[in-house]
């Protein structure tokens, strides 16, 4: 009997990190938004070309003034990558301590917009032990190699146990407040409950202080810093710089991944509304929309496992200005998701050999990937022969 409760916990872990995998068969769910699966057109035109590798699952990376970038690993280390493509052999210093288990680690690294006057790196990650942990958001500065000048700005509360559903991707809104994403920690009720900051879009000051304006400032039963809620687990998030308009990739369970339009105030239905399925089986929830609930973008079926995103602006690829690029873990691909303003008109597949983690436009106006693996690579998209289809 014991050996069957261990296989069965084990089982249980299983399905709670590769849910897409088991997703290949899904019977599809009847709602408004159709769901798209694997039958999409390959893009053509792009070749990828390795510009490093030897990271450690890398998560994220942003790019310097000086040309060089910051990577995070999320073991829990950031490299530099220098502005001749190499990288710098020992990792920065000053990396706050963190939770680095299954799905937990050091996760998003990005700029605050005025760095070249103030110098303040934002992070992302896990913090704490396997029996209560949280995600922490936090902001220092870089000097001789090393991180200095380290604040905590933001500790969502409160603490869960396990290692899974962290979110949290982040960005800069055009008025200077900083909106991430955080899951909601493997537990769904925590995605509508107003009083947890699990499973919700956040929105704070630089400073990390709650945003003044957020939507919920009046109810005493609600998080000051909750944006947007009904969130599984985003982990893909960018803006459209011309209009401001929010993008979030977030995973489903089986079946589900979604893309969504953020906006304050808003229910964005899980676990009440899904196009996703539980892992043992049965549908979610008998609902895929529901009214006072925004529903999705685009719904990917079967999962995508959805990552990183990036919104392009580049001169590099024309044609592909104003579209969206959505990062696929286990399928290993990134789709690109075709715009005509802000309506979806076209979905195609830009297939890798490697699990992808980060999307990101480069300052030089080239897409890059990092790949999830323990030899991870930073990869760069560029044009090729019309009649590549770039797999690597």
């Amino acid at each position: 009997m014991k050996m069957l409760h261990t296989t069965v916990a084990m089982l249980a872990l299983i399905l709670i990190a590769c849910p897409a995998s088991l997703g290949q068969r899904l019977p599809l769910l009847e709602g408004p938004v159709e769901q798209i699966g694997t039958d999409v057109p390959r893009t053509t035109g792009w070749k990828p070309v390795k510009v490093v590798d030897g990271l450690v699952h890398p998560w994220a990376i942003a790019w310097l003034p000086d040309g060089s970038a910051l990577i995070t690993e999320r073991p829990g280390r950031i490299r530099l990558l220098k502005a001749d493509g190499t990288l710098h052999p020992d990792p920065v210093g000053g990396v706050p301590d963190v939770y680095a288990q299954r799905q937990g680690g050091l996760m998003d690294v990005i700029l605050h917009p005025e760095y070249e006057e103030n110098g303040w790196i934002y992070l992302s990650y896990s913090h704490g032990t396997s029996r209560g942990n949280h995600t922490r958001i936090a902001r220092a500065k870089l000097t001789d190699h090393a991180l200095t000048d380290l604040e905590i700005l933001f500790t969502t509360e409160p603490a869960k146990s396990g290692g899974f559903h962290f979110g949290c991707r982040m960005v800069f809104l055009p008025d200077g407040t900083l909106l991430f994403g955080v899951g909601e920690g493997a537990s769904q009720d925590r995605a509508q409950d107003m009083g947890v900051h699990w499973g919700k879009m956040l929105r704070i000051m630089d400073d990390g202080s709650p945003a003044t304006d957020n939507p919920f400032q009046a109810r005493i039963d609600a998080k000051q810093e909750i944006y947007s809620y009904g969130h599984r687990n985003p982990q893909g998030l960018t803006i459209n710089p011309e209009t401001g308009t929010v993008y979030v990739t977030e995973h489903g369970p089986r079946g589900g991944d979604e893309l969504n339009v953020v906006k304050p105030g808003e229910n964005y239905g899980w676990p009440l509304a899904t196009y996703g399925y539980e892992y043992r089986g049965p549908r979610v929830s008998p609902h895929t929309s529901l009214p006072g609930m925004k529903d999705p973008l685009v719904v990917w079926t079967p999962s995508i496992a959805a990552s990183g995103l990036a919104f392009y602006t580049g001169d590099k690829f024309p044609e592909w200005q104003g579209d969206l690029f959505a990062g696929g873990l286990v399928l290993r691909q990134v789709r690109r998701v075709i715009m005509d303003g802000d309506e979806v008109v076209g979905h195609e597949n830009m297939q890798f050999n490697e699990r992808i983690r980060d999307v990101r436009q480069g300052p030089d106006g080239f897409l890059y990937v990092l790949t999830d693996e323990r030899n991870g690579k930073l990869i760069r998209i560029e044009p090729a022969d019309e009649s590549a289809d770039g797999e690597n």
